[in-house]
C-alpha cells in the first residue's frame, strides 16, 4: 500500500463540461472533480458550490458568461468542505448562503479541514495563494429558505444529515430540478469522512420524494431524466450501505480499524473500484464508518496529523 494518499500524485487536469439540465439551469462538471451548479433567474444568477480556489472558480464564471451576462447575486454553499467553499471570492456575490449547521462547522473545524484537504488533494488547490481566508456566509437558515431571482423561486433546504451534518439542497420548482451537493454522486465515490451513515438513506429518500427530473450531483455527470436520477440515488445508497455494514459488523465484535478496512474493501472493491476518487475516499470512509458503528455520533475533526495517524493504522 502506498504511504501517501491516492490523490496526492493526481495532477492531471480534467475535462470540463457545462451541461444544461433545465431552462436556465446548468451543471459544471469535470470528470469526478467537485461540481458547481448555476441557476439563471430573471434578474441575476445563483451559483451552487464555489470550488476550491478562485482560479477554479473563474472557470465556472467563464462558463456562466458563455450563456448570460446577468450579475451573480447569490452563492449557495451546500456544506463547509474546503474544496467547495474557498473559491468564493471570485464570484463577487453579495449574498453567500449556508445552513446554520454548516456555518457552525466552519467555526468548529474550517481551518483544520482546509489544512487537511490541502495535503490530501494538491491539484485542486493550485493557485491557493489567492484564497483570502475562510469563507463565511452572509445568510444562514435552519430548515428552509426561499430566494427569488426576479420571478424565479429557489428553495434551499436542509433535508437531513448525510455527507455532513449541515448539508443543503437547492430545489428549483418551476423546472423540477435539484442541486444536491455531495449527498448524491454519480460514478464517483462518496466521501464519507464527515458523514452520518445511519441518516444518509433517509436523506436520499427525502430527495426522491421531490421526484426531480434532473439532478446536479456533487461529483460526476449531470443526471438528466427520471431513469438516470433514480439510478444515481439507488447507487449512492448502495455505496453508503456497502461501506457502513461491513464496518458495523467488525465493530460489533470488537474488531480493529484494519479489520474494518479489509471488510469494507471486500464488499466495495468489486462494485466501486473504478469510480472516481474511490481510493482517495476509502480510508476516510472506513475510519468514519468504524467510529459511527462504535457510537461516535459527531465526526472527529480531521487534521493533517490525524490523516497520517489513520493511514498508519490502516497499514497495520
Amino acid at each position: 500500500m502506498s504511504k501517501s494518499f491516492a490523490s496526492a500524485g493526481d495532477m492531471e487536469d480534467k475535462e470540463i463540461s457545462f451541461t444544461q439540465i433545465g431552462e436556465g439551469l446548468y451543471a459544471f462538471t469535470a470528470e469526478g472533480d467537485p461540481n458547481s451548479g448555476v441557476i439563471i433567474g430573471d434578474e441575476s444568477v445563483m451559483v451552487i458550490e464555489a470550488q476550491a480556489t478562485p482560479r477554479l472558480a473563474r472557470k465556472v464564471v467563464e462558463c456562466i458568461r458563455s450563456v448570460t451576462d446577468k450579475p451573480i447575486s447569490h452563492l449557495v454553499l451546500t456544506h463547509y468542505h474546503a474544496v467547495r467553499v474557498l473559491g468564493a471570492s471570485a464570484y463577487g456575490a453579495p449574498e453567500i448562503i449556508m445552513s446554520d449547521a454548516a456555518r457552525a462547522m466552519v467555526v468548529e473545524r474550517g481551518q483544520e479541514d482546509w489544512d487537511s484537504e490541502f495535503g490530501r488533494f494538491p491539484r485542486l488547490f493550485q493557485g491557493h495563494e489567492e484564497i483570502p481566508s475562510l469563507t463565511w456566509p452572509t445568510t444562514t437558515f435552519s430548515d428552509k429558505m426561499t430566494v427569488y431571482l426576479g420571478k424565479r423561486r429557489v428553495d434551499i433546504m436542509h433535508l437531513g444529515r448525510a455527507h455532513t451534518a449541515g448539508d443543503a439542497v437547492v430545489w428549483v420548482p418551476d423546472a423540477e430540478v435539484m442541486f444536491t451537493g455531495d449527498i448524491v454522486e454519480y460514478h464517483s465515490a462518496c466521501y464519507c469522512g464527515d458523514g452520518h451513515f445511519a441518516d444518509w438513506g433517509d436523506t436520499l429518500a427525502a430527495i426522491a420524494d421531490f421526484n426531480p427530473v434532473a439532478i446536479a450531483p456533487g461529483r460526476g455527470d449531470a443526471l438528466v431524466g427520471e431513469e438516470m436520477v433514480e439510478a444515481a440515488l439507488s447507487n449512492t445508497y448502495d455505496f453508503v450501505e456497502s461501506t457502513y455494514r461491513p464496518a458495523q459488523r467488525v465493530a460489533a465484535r470488537g474488531g480493529s480499524l484494519k479489520e474494518a478496512w479489509d471488510a469494507v474493501r471486500a464488499e466495495c472493491d468489486p462494485k466501486f473500484a473504478d469510480y472516481a476518487i474511490y481510493e482517495h475516499c476509502l480510508p476516510f470512509n472506513v475510519a468514519r464508518a468504524y467510529d459511527e458503528a462504535r457510537g461516535i455520533d459527531t465526526p472527529r475533526i480531521w487534521t493533517a496529523e490525524r490523516d497520517q495517524q489513520m493511514w498508519s493504522d490502516l497499514q497495520g
